[in-house]
C-alpha cells in the first residue's frame, strides 16, 4: 500500500478537500416521520475541524500538530476516500499516465520510513 508524505501546507489542501468529500455523503433520516435527506457527520467525528485548524496556524509547533493529526487520519481512511481526496487536489499517480501526458509528477514522494 502506497502511502502519501505530506508536510503541513499539502496536508491543509488534503484535510480541507478530506471535509469537502466527507460533507458530501447524505443519509437518509425519518424526522417526524419524514424521510429527509442530512449531510455526513463524518468530518466533524474525526475532529477535521480541530485539525484544518491547527494546520491553518501561525505558530509552528500547532501546524506540527496537525500534521501529525492529519498524518494519523490519513491511513485509516478507505483507498475510495484518499482517491477522492487526491483526485480532489489535483495529485496523480504518474505511472498511471499516457506517455503523451504533459503533466508532471504532484504526487509525494513514498516515505520508506512509514
Amino acid at each position: 500500500m502506497e502511502l502519501e508524505t505530506f508536510n503541513p501546507e499539502t496536508a491543509l489542501e488534503a484535510a480541507i478537500e478530506l471535509r469537502r468529500v466527507l460533507a458530501a455523503r447524505t443519509h437518509r433520516r425519518k424526522v417526524l416521520g419524514q424521510e429527509v435527506l442530512v449531510p455526513g457527520q463524518l468530518g466533524e467525528a474525526l475532529q477535521l475541524p480541530r485539525t484544518i485548524n491547527r494546520l491553518q496556524s501561525k505558530q509552528q509547533r500547532q501546524r506540527e500538530l496537525g500534521l501529525d493529526d492529519f498524518q494519523e487520519l490519513w491511513p485509516t481512511l478507505s483507498p475510495t476516500t484518499r482517491e477522492k481526496v487526491l483526485d480532489g487536489i489535483g495529485w496523480y499517480n504518474p505511472k498511471e499516465l499516457d506517455w503523451e501526458d504533459k503533466r508532471s509528477n504532484r504526487r509525494p514522494v513514498v516515505d520508506p520510513d512509514n
